[in-house]
């Protein structure tokens, strides 16, 4: 019970504030997600980067993107890990607060979109509750699922890869997590057509 009363009387940052109000009106615009990790434990793993591009009326905007690197030195060295993805990239470069504050002004209210996005999701999570904010309240589409339905498949996973042979689209090289964002965009476009949903 003192834990409700906390939580109804907490004093969440102002960034975190004009999110939750964005969700008073809906919206039309997707954002495709693509979150590079150290792994896949949410509790344990953290995040090395972010690339994100927006899809309104079915078009993929372009001018609509949000990519960025985390600065995990800590973790990097703590872990015997190579930081030399941090050191080299030319990517603007935050510490995870300030990328995930920056993440939650760009995706506002959209859909998010992406290949296993509940773990992205999650492991944003796990970063906004050390920030003393709520959860995401995005609504998420995974185009692993949408593949799976459109197939009737249940028992086997698919990678990007995978899904972009089964689609027959341009294969790109993959240096970043926007590149994989732009093939993730690509096939929700296709996804979403062929399971005829607006």
């Amino acid at each position: 019970m003192l834990d409700w009363i906390k939580n109804i009387n907490k004093e969440y940052p102002d960034f975190w504030k004009t999110y939750l109000s964005k969700f008073e009106t809906k919206t039309n615009r997707y954002v495709i997600l693509n979150t590079e990790t150290t792994g896949l434990n949410p509790k344990k793993d953290v995040i090395l980067s972010f690339g994100a591009i927006a899809v309104i009326n079915d078009v993929i905007k372009i001018s609509d993107t949000f990519e960025v690197v985390i600065l995990q030195y800590k973790y990097l060295h703590d872990n015997g890990l190579s930081n030399e993805f941090l050191i080299e990239s030319k990517l603007p470069k935050l510490s995870e607060y300030n990328a995930v504050q920056a993440l939650v002004e760009y995706i506002e209210n959209a859909v998010l979109v992406g290949h296993r996005i509940h773990f992205d999701i999650e492991l944003i999570n796990e970063a906004l509750e050390k920030m003393e904010c709520g959860k995401l309240k995005n609504e998420a589409l995974d185009i692993e699922i949408m593949h799976q339905k459109l197939m009737d498949i249940t028992n086997k996973s698919f990678s990007i890869e995978d899904l972009v042979k089964q689609y027959k689209l341009p294969v790109n090289e993959r240096n970043s997590a926007s590149d994989d964002a732009y093939s993730i965009a690509l096939l929700f476009l296709k996804l979403k057509t062929r399971l005829g949903f607006k």
